[in-house]
């Protein structure tokens, strides 16, 4: 059932087909570790091209479109035990958003490199505004899962969907599902993610995309948040097609999100790791390899008189043995063999062959 619900899946970005047949697509979330520096950002989209990422993901809001300028206590408690404690959502979010003229240079940067780029909208302005950029696909963050008005805006671009499960129940991401292939859209990816930044190794929970893939008839994939790059390694083994993990170029500084984020160096490895995981999956048909097919000519064995058979004389098991090469008959054929008549005398040590036996 988990294989025939992967292969109806269809999923693909521009002209690259994503999927359990296809090598794993990897995403580099940008987030706000450009800092607020253009070079930044653009320096990311250049080693994440290095390190071999299929896609750059930004985030598109701005900080009038994420929350209120306010400093009581709703919008300074939620980010109690958070990296950002001690702060407003407001100057949070002045501080972290992408600046949306940016855009356009990004993605013509990234596309002359060979990869895509997109964004996760926060508000339909932002849907709008990437629409006119000509953007291949759309991320929904998980923090957004129960904005039905963003997730249908989305939806009515008839765009593929990467759609984080975070924090969400499964009837919130049955509703959500049920959105976007109501307004229009038939390409969707979910992740798995866990929701906490950073997140805990034994908080992945990755054995969920099986029933994700099952449940939800989607292709799946990771969005991790993990310290490591065993997590999204993992999830390979799992049915995972797409790896989001967020990208930077210096996690010891100071910034938004550089603490939970990959380095260039560990990201590349990441990749590799990934590429390799994935050619050693194969497919689900029993195929030998040439190396099998040479070995199996030479290490099989054959069915070997164990004595002197006399012409005329009844093959017993006791006169038979199985002993390398394989050029003779199969000792699977030993019990066809027994209570057969040698036809002429097979000396001891002599490889069995069917003219010998009546």
């Amino acid at each position: 059932l988990y294989n025939k619900i992967y292969l109806k899946s269809n999923f693909k970005i521009g002209n690259r087909n994503i999927g359990p047949n296809y090598p794993s697509y990897i995403i580099a979330e940008l987030s706000c570790n450009h800092n607020q520096d253009k070079n930044i950002a653009l320096k990311l989209i250049e080693e994440a091209h290095k390190a071999g990422a299929d896609a750059i993901k930004l985030q598109t809001y701005t900080q009038d479109t994420m929350t209120i300028d306010c400093s009581n206590s709703y919008f300074t408690d939620c980010l109690n035990g958070t990296l950002w404690e001690g702060e407003t959502l407001y100057k949070l979010y002045s501080r972290a958003y992408t600046p949306w003229e940016w855009t356009k240079e990004l993605k013509d940067y990234a596309n002359s490199l060979g990869m895509h780029l997109f964004s996760s909208p926060f508000d339909t302005t932002a849907v709008d505004f990437l629409e006119t950029l000509d953007i291949p696909a759309y991320k929904i963050a998980s923090f957004e899962i129960v904005d039905h008005v963003l997730i249908k805006r989305i939806a009515q671009t008839c765009k593929p969907v990467i759609i984080s499960s975070g924090m969400a129940s499964f009837k919130e991401l049955q509703e959500a599902i049920n959105l976007l292939r109501n307004n229009g859209c038939s390409q969707i990816c979910m992740l798995k993610c866990t929701s906490a930044y950073p997140a805990k190794l034994e908080d992945a929970n990755l054995i969920t995309m099986k029933d994700m893939a099952k449940n939800f008839n989607v292709i799946t994939g990771l969005s991790d948040h993990t310290l490591d790059i065993e997590v999204p390694i993992t999830s390979i083994l799992l049915g995972g097609c797409v790896i989001e993990k967020h990208f930077t170029l210096d996690s010891t500084k100071i910034g938004m999100d550089n603490q939970m984020a990959t380095e260039v160096d560990d990201f590349e490895q990441l990749i590799k790791s990934i590429k390799k995981v994935h050619s050693s999956l194969g497919n689900y048909s029993r195929i030998l390899c040439d190396e099998e097919i040479s070995m199996k000519n030479v290490m099989r064995r054959s069915l070997v008189a164990k004595v002197d058979i006399i012409e005329g004389e009844v093959i017993t098991a006791e006169m038979l043995t199985a002993k390398r090469p394989p050029s003779g008959l199969s000792p699977d054929q030993v019990f066809d063999v027994i209570g057969k008549i040698a036809v002429k005398t097979i000396q001891k040590d002599r490889i069995l062959n069917a003219e010998d036996i009546k």
